[in-house]
Formats: C-alpha cells, structure tokens, sequence
C-alpha cells in the first residue's frame, strides 16, 4: 500500500463540519524513522471554536495548549488528556478561528504488527484504533506533532481509499462532553455505520 496525493490545504478551509464528514474514509499517515503507518478514519468529531462549549477554544480561550488550534487549516492539533491520553485533532478554516476536526477511531492498514507492540492491550487487530487514545498509541503521536503540517512526511491526510455514501455515515452527539451545556446535544459526531474501528460509542 501506497500513500496516494496528499489531501490539499483547501480541503481543510471549508466549515468545519464538512470536513468532519469529508475525512471518514481518509487515510492517515505516519512516518517514523524506519517505517510507515497507515490508518483509515472511520469517526470524527466537529468542534466548533469560540461558540462551542466543548471546545478547547470556547468563549476565545487562548492558551499553551490549544495555541494550534488558531494555526491555518491542514495542520495538527494534539493534546493530553484525562492525564494518560494523547489526542489528534485535524484543524480546519483560517488563521484564528479556531476549530477543529478530532479524530475518535481508525481502521489500521499498513504496519499493524509495529501497532501491536504499542497496544498491546489490544486482543483484535480493530481494537488497536478505536478511541482518540488508541490512535495516538498505535501510531506514536504525541505532543511533539501538535502544530505538525499535514501536508508534509512526518504526518499526512491522502483521499478516501474506499466509496463514503451519506447513507454509510451515522450522526450523533459528541461523546464525553456532558458539561458543555447545549453543545452536549449537538450532532457533531460522524462514523461510518457499522464499522468495528469505531469507538465503543457507537450508539448504532
């Protein structure tokens, strides 16, 4: 498996929630020294920046932290969480508007075995991708790619490999986000219907 052309800078300035559904299918890349990654996406989540209080940025916070997340589209946003968890983030639409697409699941295709030896809590090869988390472990990103370009070698996007109809894709609310008031209902969580490499979330 190769990687085909790199997905371009515009596909990552249209609204947020386009690309949220547009990336299902994507494939993600991840070069290490020695070898390459490969995973499919098969869920994601929209967050919608200043007005989104599930956002990093809500209310225009700026920090350490999210400071990636005001960088142009088509660049990475990864952060920590609950204490143990890396997590990648797809940033969208201009300089300073501060949205987001996070990547929840992923279907491994090429360098499982060196996926394996990172998850090796992992008993199925389609538990290796399904959480944020896990995405990050198999494929070794942390917080030294947040602010990566997704348009170079050490981490990029490529077209759908396979054919996404609307019909394929499930809607529902983000998950984990419970105390973000009205933005807990919005349905800004897409995944592909029936799909093992989705999240345990899977609603359908």
């Amino acid at each position: 498996m190769k990687p085909r052309r790199k997905l371009p800078r515009s596909f990552y300035l249209h609204d947020t929630v386009t690309v949220a559904r547009a990336l299902l299918g994507c494939v993600l890349w991840r070069r290490l020294d020695d070898e390459l990654l490969a995973a499919r996406i098969v869920e994601t989540e929209a967050y919608l920046g200043a007005n989104d209080m599930a956002s990093h940025a809500r209310r225009g916070l700026r920090s350490e932290r999210n400071r990636s997340m005001y960088l142009e589209g088509g660049h990475g946003y990864v952060y920590f969480t609950y204490g143990m968890h890396w997590c990648l983030n797809v940033v969208t639409q201009e300089a300073e508007i501060a949205e987001a697409v996070l990547l929840r699941g992923a279907e491994p295709l090429r360098g499982i075995e060196s996926m394996r030896t990172r998850r090796p809590k992992a008993k199925r090869d389609w538990e290796l991708m399904n959480g944020p988390g896990k995405i990050c472990m198999a494929m070794d990103i942390d917080r030294r790619l947040d602010g990566e370009s997704l348009l170079g070698d050490t981490l990029c996007l490529t077209a759908r490999d396979i054919d996404v109809r609307d019909e394929d894709i499930t809607v529902s609310p983000r998950i984990g986000i419970d105390n973000a008031g009205d933005a807990a209902a919005w349905p800004l969580r897409f995944f592909l219907r029936g799909n093992r490499n989705v999240s345990a979330h899977r609603n359908v």
